[in-house]
């Protein structure tokens, strides 16, 4: 079973509805907030990346994965 977010004709209602002419004033958007540039917040990430890619592999993972092979 394959899981969607929107079916085929909700997207296609979604596309009419916004190339309609009276729709064009229905949804006012908001201007985007700017995102502070926070170099902390990558530098993190990577480091719990890293953490993870160091980290050694369970010797019961690689008996299981032994085993499928």
């Amino acid at each position: 079973m394959i899981l969607t977010f929107a079916d085929e004709q909700d997207g296609e209602r979604r596309r009419k509805s916004a190339s309609s002419p009276d729709s064009q004033g229905a949804h006012e958007t908001k201007p985007r907030k700017k995102r502070a540039n926070t170099p902390e917040v990558g530098h993190a990430l990577r480091a719990a990346y890293q953490q993870t890619i160091n980290e050694d592999i369970p010797p019961d993972l690689l008996d299981l994965l032994g085993k499928l092979g």
